[in-house]
């Protein structure tokens, strides 16, 4: 593992294997950019049913609910590297024949809704690996930095130039967006299977191991964990204050604030520069505080953000309390990350991080179905100020796991694991 020392800490080297999986990470999520703006305006050219083009979106969250345990209990049984770009590719292919079917007219909203079923259910098996792949190319010690670092490069890679690349690539053809995509994914895999990492050691599995021993195993792992408890039970109540804001904010932008779409374009930079901003000074922050405090104090000052939101009524106030919350939406996102990857056995990390997600995760769709129902019954501002109060509970839940001496295990479990730090 190649480091280099940092302001402060240790900063992943680029070479031994990061840079290609930062370069892989940065490609793919450009391309996720052009499918995500492309497959909307899709759905809406071929049906004017609200349901069937949500149901696309909707898509997009049901496979981490249904597989997504299962994507991390097989991320542990099998070589990661090959597991990611293996992946890459089938997904690469997928779009592809999908970018033929457009340009010969064949596109439906079945076929969009399949496809991006089909995605997503491929993506809970690449992301569980490659947050349990990230530990054997840098140092545990730099995690936070090389977390800092991917989020950052996906975040430029899908705002700042895949944002604006949209609109010209939508011009040239309704089919060219997914073509695209599909290099992007072909090229991830490519930079992946180049990596050259030794596996993980992982001891022979107990006789009589099945998945679903092995995914129970991953859960009481994850509840055994004071600080991971709290982290997950925070983060799925944020998950659905965030779903209720972004299912709402472009009402809360051009009706409440009558803003029309340049505020919203405005508000939605704001959010994106406060993100990579974020990114950049997170390592001072955390070695200020800690990993956990930092979370903790990333929740409180979204709190803030967030009242500011539903109760001030400028776009001014508006776009300055996005960046706020994006800025600590980096800094929460890096440190959970960072913290489930160094207090997580290294056998068991794509079972923790699947259990995580998972439970973060079904907490999306709920709270956009309670931001539209609290909008309609009391106003366009009420969705950000429910979004503080989900917040609110987040914050409560993290306190107990606050704490810098809360062990990687508690003293009375028989999970192994000493290996949180090195």
């Amino acid at each position: 593992m190649a480091t280099v020392e940092g302001a402060g800490a240790l900063a992943p080297a680029w070479r031994g294997g990061f840079g290609r999986l930062w370069t892989a990470a940065v490609v793919s999520r450009f391309g996720d950019a052009l499918r995500g703006a492309a497959l909307p305006l899709l759905a809406a050219s071929l049906t004017d049913r609200p349901l069937l083009i949500a149901s696309v979106t909707a898509c997009g969250y049901l496979p981490w609910i249904v597989f997504g345990l299962l994507g991390g209990a097989v991320a542990d049984r099998v070589d990661q590297r090959r597991a990611m770009w293996t992946v890459d590719a089938v997904r690469g292919l997928l779009v592809a024949a999908f970018a033929v079917a457009v340009a010969l007219g064949q596109a439906s909203i079945a076929l969009l809704i399949a496809l991006a079923f089909a995605l997503t259910t491929l993506q809970t098996l690449f992301d569980n690996a490659a947050t349990a792949l990230l530990p054997a190319l840098v140092d545990r010690a730099a995690l936070g930095s090389a977390n800092a670092r991917l989020m950052t490069g996906q975040k430029i890679a899908g705002g700042l130039i895949g944002a604006p690349v949209v609109p010209l690539l939508i011009a040239a053809g309704a089919a060219v967006p997914f073509a695209a995509d599909a290099g992007t994914f072909l090229l991830a895999a490519a930079l992946v299977a180049s990596l050259r990492t030794a596996v993980p050691g992982r001891g022979p599995r107990p006789v009589g191991s099945t998945l679903r021993r092995e995914i129970a195993e991953g859960l009481r792992t994850l509840w055994r964990d004071r600080a991971l408890r709290g982290l997950c039970a925070a983060t799925a109540l944020c998950n659905i204050g965030m779903g209720a804001l972004i299912a709402t904010l472009v009402i809360l932008v051009t009706g409440w604030l009558d803003a029309g779409t340049a505020g919203y374009a405005a508000v939605t930079t704001a959010y994106m520069v406060g993100g990579l901003a974020g990114g950049a000074v997170n390592g001072r922050i955390t070695a200020r505080l800690g990993p956990m405090r930092a979370v903790l104090l990333a929740g409180v000052v979204q709190i803030g953000a967030l009242v500011v939101m539903g109760s001030v009524r400028s776009l001014t106030a508006m776009a300055a309390a996005l960046a706020v919350f994006g800025f600590m939406g980096m800094v929460w996102n890096v440190n959970t990350t960072t913290l489930m990857q160094r207090r997580t056995p290294a056998e068991m990390l794509g079972r923790v991080s699947s259990a995580f997600r998972t439970l973060a995760v079904a907490g999306a769709p709920l709270g956009a179905l309670l931001g539209g129902a609290v909008a309609t019954a009391w106003g366009l501002n009420t969705p950000a100020l429910l979004a503080a109060a989900f917040f609110v509970l987040s914050v409560l839940a993290l306190i107990p796991g606050g704490k810098q001496d809360v062990p990687v295990v508690a003293p009375d479990d028989d999970a192994t694991t000493a290996r949180a730090s090195r």
